[in-house]
Parts: structure tokens; sequence; C-alpha cells
């Protein structure tokens, strides 16, 4: 083109007006809705395929629930990693297999009663069948009060003094005290935590590191619950005023040391690091021994543990045992919600091995009556191996291939899980018409509500409305779940994104599976009638 004649700024105008008509949107310019089907699956096309994602690896499938017809499909018969996402699986089946009024039940026991002056004799026997609910965080912070049911059914007993030893067996699931494939530098922290059939505050212990008043003396550390049981040695020092705070918590593994290092400035607020606790069931006993001794019940022994594979050892052997007292856990509709709401590993491997030890007391079973608890060493295989067992049986119930669905373990911890997006959905759908559906939509997160979506789709037609479970192990987001439209139609749905390394600190991928979901809420025309 001639520019020959034209003014200075003219020209420029022209120069601005051709720049802006070749350049990209802005990112806060208003994208319009899909109105038809055909532009809803061309805008979810373009997200997945951005370059971004060159070399990821997306997994996507919706469906109408109305319907049955799909709506988006990538990948959706591709093997990929889960992370929490297993957890659907593992509430599904529990709720399945033992029903949502099901109760975990703890006992206490002995090989005789105690005498009309209270005194008992031999030794006192806890019994734990995998009750999580023993934690401070269900009872305003304070583990007391979690454990004042089992108190008060002891103190119910007229137990005064207990001569022998405070047994704790924890062999009900004659399982290894890991899930499968939990990787080894996860095992430190509250989500590596080891399983145990009795489990107390989560299986873990908080650090509170806080400064001295004076630059060059140890910095202060306290454990919360308090115990002898675990060890502290503090090498972390009180550092001046504007010094940049650096501290490290670390607990060998097999250890209940505690190791802290670093430094922190006089006048911080603190921090607090949540630690793992190595051999859980013992750790409740010492805890529980010092909570009877404050109850005024003495215990004269030791803690004392059983074989932790579940061989019967002395006086904790099933056989001559009596209950003396026993509490249950909240009903299992209530466990599966604080499994799937805050995505706790250790309450999904537990409701896994709760499935499995049903199952295999069932194929033990002859026609004789089961006794009022399973002794020591009842199970011959593992629970966990007896859960994935039934999980697929459930499967094959739910119309799910087996060949979409490879799990260890009920966490989804294990980077060795795989399933299909096409599995989730189908999960999800099956789930939509089961007896329990109402119960496993309400354990599941609300976006913008609770759980691990209470922070995500605020302000969006998604808030209050989506239900899912998210999942995020490195390089890897999911979120599976359900979403109703403005014009009320019913959606469910399974978004993977595998091997991504996020190029960009200012955006979480957490917000590209979220756009899948706010798109379909905000839809106010149907699918199914188009």
């Amino acid at each position: 083109m001639n520019h020959a004649g034209l003014s200075t700024p003219f020209f420029l105008l022209l120069a601005w007006l051709a720049w802006t008509a070749a350049a990209p949107a802005l990112s806060s310019e208003v994208i319009p809705a899909p109105s038809d089907p055909a532009g809803l699956r061309t805008r979810f096309a373009a997200h997945v395929n951005q370059d971004r994602f060159r070399h990821a690896h997306w997994g996507v499938r919706i469906v109408s629930i109305d319907s049955g017809q799909p709506v988006f499909e990538h990948n959706a018969d591709d093997l990929l990693i889960p992370a929490s996402n297993t957890k659907l699986f593992t509430g599904a089946l529990a709720l399945d297999r033992l029903g949502p009024e099901f109760r975990i039940r703890t006992s206490v026991c002995s090989q005789e009663r105690p005498t009309r002056r209270g005194t008992l004799k031999g030794d006192l026997i806890l019994y734990g069948r995998g009750d999580p609910t023993f934690a401070a965080r269900f009872h305003e912070g304070r583990l007391d009060r979690a454990l004042e049911p089992l108190l008060g059914v002891v103190a119910a007993t007229g137990i005064k003094r207990v001569r022998g030893d405070l047994v704790v067996d924890a062999g009900y699931f004659a399982s290894p005290a890991l899930g499968s494939g939990w990787d080894w530098d996860d095992l430190q922290y509250a989500y590596g935590a080891e399983v145990s059939a009795l489990s107390i505050n989560d299986n873990t212990v908080d650090v509170v590191v806080k400064p001295a008043q004076t630059p060059g003396r140890p910095a202060t550390v306290q454990l919360v619950p308090p115990s002898g049981f675990i060890a502290v040695d503090n090498r972390c020092v009180t550092a001046p005023t504007g010094v940049r705070r650096a501290v490290q918590v670390e607990r060998p593994l097999s250890h209940n040391l505690i190791v802290v290092t670093g430094r922190i400035p006089v006048g911080d607020a603190g921090i607090t690091e949540t630690v793992s606790v190595h051999a859980p069931a013992a750790w409740f006993g010492h805890l529980f021994k010092a909570a009877l001794e404050k109850r005024g019940i003495r215990v004269a022994g030791n803690v004392r543990m059983t074989d932790p594979a579940g061989a019967p050892a002395d006086s904790a052997s099933g056989a001559n045992r009596v209950e003396l007292a026993a509490v249950e856990s909240p009903p299992l509709r209530d466990l599966v919600a604080r499994m799937m709401k805050p995505s706790q590993n250790l309450y999904a491997q537990l409701l896994l091995l709760q499935v499995g030890a049903a199952e295999l007391a069932a194929s033990s079973q002859t026609n004789a009556t089961r006794s009022a608890w399973p002794p020591a060493g009842v199970f011959p295989h593992t629970a966990e191996a007896a859960g994935i067992r039934a999980l697929e049986t459930f499967l094959a119930r739910a119309g799910i291939p087996a060949d979409e669905v490879l799990f260890e373990e009920g966490s989804g911890l294990s980077r060795r899980h795989l399933v299909t997006p096409a599995a989730i959905v189908q999960l999800l759908r099956f789930m939509d018409r089961h007896p329990q559906a109402a119960v496993f939509r309400d354990a599941l997160p609300v976006a913008g509500i609770d759980g691990t979506l209470r922070n995500r789709m605020l302000e969006t037609p998604a808030a209050g409305n989506a239900r899912a479970k998210t999942g995020t192990l490195r390089y890897v987001n999911a979120l599976s779940g359900y979403v109703t439209s403005k014009a009320g139609e019913r959606f469910a749905f399974a978004l993977l994104l595998n091997n991504f390394r996020n190029p960009d600190s200012s955006r979480s991928p957490r917000t590209d599976l979220d756009e899948f979901v706010t798109t379909l809420a905000a839809l106010e025309w149907r699918t199914d009638r188009q």
C-alpha cells in the first residue's frame, strides 16, 4: 500500500486498527456461551488442544445423565492416573457392600471379669476394627473428648485398677500398615499416615515450633497431643528479628523421632507441621493408658501390642476373651463423607480394608454363628487384596470392564493406579441409580461450599451446585462428579489431566478443570433437546 500523502496521525490510527484486528482476544473479554451442542464440543476441544498442553495427556468424558448421551469425549478410553478420584470407587463400594448404617465396633476385652472391688487381675485388651473417628478434629480440637466414649464404657464396667498390661490388638485386618504402591517419601506426611485397625487422631501429631524471646536460644517445640511415645530432637534456633524463617520438620522412616532444624526469628507467630506417627496402634495404647489413669483407672503394667500381622500373642488371643464393653463409630454414611470431602487417604484405605475384612469373614464362615468379634489372625489373606477382589465384582455389576480400572489400594496415593474417564462416568451413572445415590452424592465436596472444593468455582453457576471428587498428585490433576445446568439438565463428568507441568505459575491447573464444570452449569439450553 502506498501511504504517500497521509498525515502521520492518520497513518498511526490505521496501523493501530490493523494490529487490534489481528491480535488475540484479551483475557478479560467475555466469551459468548455456546449456543448448541456443536459449539459446546468446539469450545471443549479448543480447550484441551491448547499448545500449553502439547506434552500433557487429557482424558475427558461428559454424559447427560437425563438422556444418557455423550456430550463431549477426548481420550475417554485411555488409562490415566486418577489420584484421589480413586475414592469415588472406594466410597461407592463401601456403601454398596456394607450399607449406610454400618458401624465399626471397638471392643474392650479381658480373659476374665473384674472383681467386685474393681480389680482386673489380668490384661485389659483394646481390640480395634478400623474406626477412624477417635480424632480431635471431630471433637472441637480436643482428643480427650474423642476418647471419652471409650473411657466411659471402661469406667461403667467397674474397673478401677488393672494388674496386667494394656494390650492393643490391631490385627483385625491382618494387612500391612501401608497401602500397596505408596511411595516412601510420602510416609512422613499426614496424607501418607500408616493404616491401623486402632487409629487415633488420624495417626498424626502436630509439631508446633515457636521462637524463644532471645536470639541464639533454642526454639520451643511442642507436640499436640503431647506424648512421651514420640521423641523430639530440637536443633532449631531462635534468630534475630527480620531474619527469614527457615524451619524443617522430619521424621525418619520407622522411627518416632521428630527432628526439627533451622531458624525462626524473634516475634514470629510460629508454624505447625503435621507429621505421621509410626506404629499408631501402640501410640493409641499410650494415649489411652494416660487417659485411663487421668480418669482414675490405674494400669499397673505396660502397653503391649499383639503381632502386627494379627497372630495371637499371650492373653491377646481371641479364644478366651470376654468382651467387657464396646463403642461404635458413626454410621458409614458419615464416614464416607468424612473420607470424600477432605480427601482423607487413611479413611479411604480403612474403608477398603473394612470391605475386605467383611469379604474374608463371609468366605470363611460355615453354618456356625460368627463370634462377637473375630479372633486375631482369623483372616489368612490380607484385607486389602480381598477389598480389591470385592471391587472387581462390584465393577462387573456396574457395567464397567475389568481392564478399565486397575487399582491396588483404596485411596489413590499409589502412582500405579490407572482408570479410564469412561469407567469413572459409568460409575457415576450407576451410583445415580443406586439405592444409596443420595448418600453418595451428599458425601462429595460441593463447589464453593465445603471439602476440597470450598474455594473453587466461587461466584459461578457451579457454586453450591457441582458435587465432585478432586485428585492431585505431582503432574496429575483430576475432577469427576455431577453438575446441573441452568436449564435443569444433569451431567456426569470425568476430567483427568496427566503429565502436565504447568508453565504458568499465575494459573492453577485446577482452573482448567473447573472451566468444563462452570461452562456446563451456565448452559441455558438442554443438550437432550437440540
